[in-house]
């Protein structure tokens, strides 16, 4: 897919900032704007996806238990004696405990998130939970290279677990970093098991993201008050408008934050001028095929070892094993 041209406002470079702050100075100079949905998720933000989650209208996670129910135990026989798995962008267990209750043969779960208060929290009802398994949280943005607790690198196979159709929230381009990120971190002969929201129609896909309850649009909105409360911006909420639709050219969900006058605005010391109409990129979640999913993953070395989706083909949960740099792939069998 081709990427959005775009042009840039040129800021003074400051050495004080979080990186919070330069992620918005920068999105937010350039045209079109757009900050990365990694902010989405403080306290508030984490407390409003969950009730997304919960709505009606929003049918990933509930399609994605179904399959993880469903199918855990034929998951879980690809995961090899004494494996350790490793959950990149770990949050709430309820999904890990699924797959963790079907696999009483792993040595360690390594569970990696950037929220340490939450992933010491999650941990400890862990252990208390499955007290013959070593769990061994790492703080770390799982998008970069992390280390890996001692037991986890002993371990003869580390298994990755990617569910949430996060992988979904990725540019193409940035899927694929991931994944050659992530068989570094796995290592040779590594596995990984993928959450990954499917294509279906046009409808389910709007409605999923317009919850008539608006708890989306507060989720989006919550975006502005955490750059107000973290950033000393002066954002006004009512000023806003959250829009989410898909794009089928691109095969993802868009959310953009939309400025309903012409306005200016200050965060992190900055102005920025918004013309009416114009938005904030705040997300994209694209949707794949289960081929598309595979030739991406092939395209970095990672071979197909199994797939399972819902009842209506809504989500699917794809396995790869990584075998060897793609120039030198074998055939897939």
């Amino acid at each position: 897919m081709v990427a959005l041209a775009r042009s840039r406002r040129s800021l003074p470079k400051r050495d004080d900032l979080s990186p919070f702050a330069a992620d918005v100075l920068e999105g937010l100079g350039e045209t079109p704007k757009h900050i990365p949905a990694k902010y989405f998720y403080d306290e508030r933000g984490s407390e409003l996806f969950e009730r997304i989650t919960e709505q009606p209208e929003y049918y990933p996670t509930r399609c994605e238990m179904q399959v993880l129910r469903d199918k855990a135990t034929d998951i879980a026989a690809l995961i090899p004696q004494d494996a350790a798995v490793v959950e990149f962008g770990s949050g709430s267990n309820k999904k890990a405990r699924l797959l963790l209750a079907a696999a009483p043969h792993l040595a360690a779960y390594v569970p990696v998130d950037i929220s340490g208060e939450m992933l010491e929290r999650e941990a400890a009802e862990l252990r208390a939970d499955f007290p013959k398994l070593d769990v061994l949280p790492v703080v770390a943005d799982f998008c970069y290279p992390f280390d890996l607790p001692q037991a986890a690198r002993a371990a003869p196979v580390r298994v990755g677990f990617f569910p949430g159709s996060t992988i979904g929230n990725f540019e193409p381009h940035e899927a694929a970093a991931f994944l050659r990120n992530a068989a570094k971190i796995l290592g040779a002969n590594g596995k990984i098991i993928i959450g990954a929201d499917l294509v279906k129609p046009v409808e389910v896909l709007n409605a999923a993201y317009n919850d008539a309850a608006g708890v989306t649009a507060d989720f989006n909105l919550n975006l502005l008050v955490r750059m107000n409360r973290e950033l000393g911006g002066n954002f006004r909420l009512d000023c806003f408008e959250h829009h989410a639709f898909f794009n089928r050219e691109r095969s993802r969900i868009e959310m953009h934050l939309a400025s309903l006058k012409r306005q200016k605005v200050k965060v992190a010391g900055e102005t920025f001028d918004f013309r009416a109409g114009e938005t904030i990129h705040t997300e994209n979640s694209y949707k794949y095929s289960l081929d598309s999913l595979r030739a991406l993953a092939r395209g970095v070395g990672w071979l197909p070892a199994g797939a399972w989706t819902d009842g209506q083909d809504y989500f699917s949960i794809q396995a790869f094993t990584y075998v060897e740099e793609p120039g030198r792939l074998r055939p897939a069998e």
